[in-house]
């Protein structure tokens, strides 16, 4: 039986209300201040993960009590060390290989530092998020009625680890690319690097909105830790696949715009029967994902498992377009796969696309771009 263990932590107010109802009733800053008085501790045991080649795994979600404005607002110190105590809780359940998930893989410098405490393999899954993301928005787009080699992509979050080489994945094919970030120098840098590897137009944008405009498929990225695509900011008929958690997308997108598609990136069905149960009480735990299902990071953690490849694989700020590719094929080859398409928490059936992209061909005739 392979091991594994993956941070997981709350994403917002509620997540903690869930736990402590009387949450709910207290402003977010005396919320936060409470949550760094609280040690990490292990949430769930996961069970069921079988690989198509017939090995099996188990392993644990271990939460880190922080939100996301803390990781970066609290002393990098303070932060470090509540996750080597979530990297020393993994090592003691057995666990090889640890798994940073959300702003557990943003913090510091990407989980070098802490591989470097730690007895075990630590990867942050970005590898396999890329992937995922990239075939997600290609796949919705296609459902969409728009073909990559004629579209425009915007990448929010360009110069981050993971829109870098969602970037450089997409532009080999599209006709044009707009890298949306927030500092001029580093947007710079990356279009003159990916100018020699690209077919596409490559332009650069510190404003989303200027940025999104005219762009036919949208992945967004970033580590903001708010919304920051709003309905008025999307193309008619574009689809937007969003992996950043916190969700970069407004949920005002899905009350005002039945025009656009927006997907969550990186929802992936696992192979076997997968359950997590929580180790309290036993009773059933919830990310929010249909069971049977997870988070692209939490994939690759699943599968490295696996493969028995217990290493270092995904860390620092930089993703490869090679460690993307292995991953893909470590991942395939296990049974790991894209689970369809999910908006806003829950499932797109194929008549719903259809809906939304009848509603774009409407607009469009009228004059709505």
């Amino acid at each position: 039986m392979e091991k594994f263990a993956f941070i997981i932590h709350p994403l917002e107010k509620n997540d903690v209300a869930k736990r402590y109802p009387i949450a709910r009733l207290l402003p977010e800053s005396l919320v936060e201040w409470i949550l760094t008085k609280k040690k990490p501790q292990t949430i769930a045991h996961v069970t069921g993960i079988r690989s198509s080649t017939g090995v099996e795994a188990e392993g644990w979600f271990i939460g880190c009590p922080l939100l996301p404005r803390q990781f970066t607002a609290l002393p990098l110190d303070f932060v470090y060390s509540q996750l080597e105590t979530c990297g020393h809780i993994a090592e003691q359940l057995g666990a090889k290989i640890l798994g940073l998930g959300a702003f557990t893989s943003v913090v510091g410098d990407g989980g070098i530092t802490l591989s470097k405490r730690l007895n075990i393999a630590v990867t942050t899954g970005n590898s396999y998020t890329v992937a995922t993301a990239v075939q997600g928005a290609v796949e919705g787009a296609k459902r969409m009625g728009i073909e990559l080699e004629t579209a425009t992509v915007a990448v929010v979050g360009a110069t981050g680890s993971i829109g870098a080489t969602c970037a450089e994945i997409l532009a080999r094919d599209a006709a044009s690319v707009h890298l949306v970030g927030r500092t001029p120098e580093k947007l710079e840098a990356l279009a003159r690097h990916l100018e020699g590897v690209s077919r596409a137009r490559l332009r650069v944008y510190t404003d989303v909105a200027s940025g999104l405009a005219e762009a036919d498929i949208v992945i967004t990225v970033s580590s903001a830790a708010k919304a920051i695509v709003e309905p008025q900011h999307i193309k008619c008929g574009a689809v937007v696949c969003d992996v950043a958690r916190p969700r970069d997308v407004s949920t005002a997108v899905a009350r005002e715009r039945d025009d656009v598609l927006v997907i969550e990136g990186g929802v992936v069905r696992v192979p076997g029967e997968m359950r997590c149960a929580k180790v309290s009480d036993g009773s059933p735990f919830s990310f929010g994902f249909p069971q049977g299902t997870a988070y692209a990071c939490m994939s690759e953690t699943m599968a490295l498992a696996l493969d028995g490849r217990y290493e270092n694989f995904t860390l620092g700020k930089e993703v490869s377009v090679s460690q993307v590719d292995e991953i893909m094929e470590v991942c395939t080859r296990h049974g790991f796969t894209l689970d369809g398409f999910r908006s806003f928490e829950r499932a797109l059936s194929a008549e719903e696309i259809e809906q939304i992209r009848r509603q774009a061909e409407r607009k469009r005739r009228v004059g709505v771009r």
